[in-house]
């Protein structure tokens, strides 16, 4: 709009010296038609401005908008309706759902799923912080030492609510846009691996049970974790997580009696994990198989093969995001947003990682990780 008036002084400046419209015209590039009926305007309002629309009036008021969207910020979680009843008990102005949403979206204010994640309490934050403080000097060298492992847990038809369909109006429920959901999934496979920037285990599948500590030193440390770490030398590091298996005493005491080397890994941490993005990756390469399996039996098989399909340069590239994740968590003070910036880079470059990580990280910058500072 300030563009248009400048322009449109540029014209009356011109004129006023004697130039003629079709010289303007050329001078400014516009059409002749523009000059005229800027010419024209000015004669009869004696402003350069366009002169107020015939068009139907906007329902609300400046104050009106700001209202609405002080209102949005305030409360994070307010729906559509919830900012629509508010303007209308607070200034006595009824406007439709499809207008508070149109408001919104000229501030830039869009409706997204939030980001999940565990709760953190100060001493969560303060054994992050001084885990990150610890390992940021480390190099690439260092964390290659490192065999981080974990477990996960993958349905037989379950739904990560990320897939969508492509519908036409009134095509809500039919069979082609329309996803049947079984009770738990239909069953699920766990098991455990552990990687590192130069190989990667096998896939253990814990079955018959949970996983306790008897079972994890006999099913996954000894036939497993213990080879991977003695193939990386003698100053390799073991990291699991604080699961009630992985902390046992009978555990504990194991890895001390045969010098298994622990990395002091905090409590609610698994975005410090680059396992959980392999995992995310070998997820999404299992939803893609088609035919999609339909026994437990055949998931079990199209997750090994998944597996051993995965590129170590994709899991290398993960682990590289060691170093940014640390300053991440030192930028935020401990709290758990580093998650979204982690591997920010490394998600550059692979691009079996869809694009989403990109845009949560773009989104949620420095004013989302100044949030819940320690004191």
């Amino acid at each position: 709009m300030v563009d248009k008036v400048i322009k449109a002084s540029k014209i009356i400046a011109l004129l006023e010296k004697g130039c003629s419209q079709c010289f303007v015209a050329q001078r400014l590039n516009v059409s002749r038609s523009t000059v005229q009926r800027t010419w024209q305007r000015y004669q009869e309002t004696g402003s350069v401005k366009r002169r107020p629309g015939s068009g139907r009036k906007t329902c609300t008021e400046p104050r009106d908008d700001r209202f609405l969207v002080s209102q949005a910020l305030r409360n994070r979680k307010s729906s559509y309706v919830d900012l629509k009843n508010t303007l209308e008990e607070v200034r006595n102005v009824q406007i439709s759902l499809w207008t508070v949403r149109r408001r919104l979206l000229a501030a830039n204010i869009h409706s997204h799923r939030p980001a999940r994640g565990p709760k953190l309490l100060r001493g969560h934050r303060v054994a992050r912080l001084s885990f990150a403080r610890n390992c940021v000097s480390w190099t690439h060298e260092d964390w290659d030492r490192v065999l981080f492992s974990d477990e996960a847990r993958i349905s037989l038809h379950g739904e990560d609510r990320r897939r969508r369909v492509l519908r036409r109006r009134g095509e809500r429920f039919a069979e082609a846009c329309f996803e049947e959901i079984t009770p738990f999934g239909g069953g699920s496979v766990m098991f455990w691996a552990g990687i590192n920037s130069m190989d990667r285990t096998e896939l253990v599948f814990i079955e018959n049970g949970t996983l306790t500590g008897h079972r994890y030193i006999t099913e996954v440390l000894i036939p497993y974790a213990q080879p991977a770490l003695t193939a990386l030398g003698e100053n390799s590091i073991f990291m699991d997580d604080n699961a009630r298996a992985h902390r046992s005493g009978g555990v504990d005491a194991y890895m001390l009696e045969v010098g298994i080397r622990r990395l002091d890994w905090p409590a609610r941490s698994p975005d410090l994990n680059p396992i959980e993005h392999v995992w995310d990756v070998l997820k999404r390469r299992v939803r893609s198989v088609q035919p999609a399996p339909q026994t437990i039996r055949e998931l079990k098989n199209v997750i090994t093969a998944e597996w051993e399909r995965i590129p170590q340069e994709t899991i290398k590239d993960i682990l590289t995001s060691m170093p940014r994740r640390m300053q991440a968590v030192i930028s935020a003070r401990g709290t758990l947003n580093t998650k979204l910036l982690s591997a920010f880079n490394v998600f550059k470059k692979n691009k079996e990682i869809n694009a989403f990580h990109f845009y949560l990280a773009s989104r949620y910058n420095h004013s989302v990780l100044s949030l819940n500072i320690i004191s």
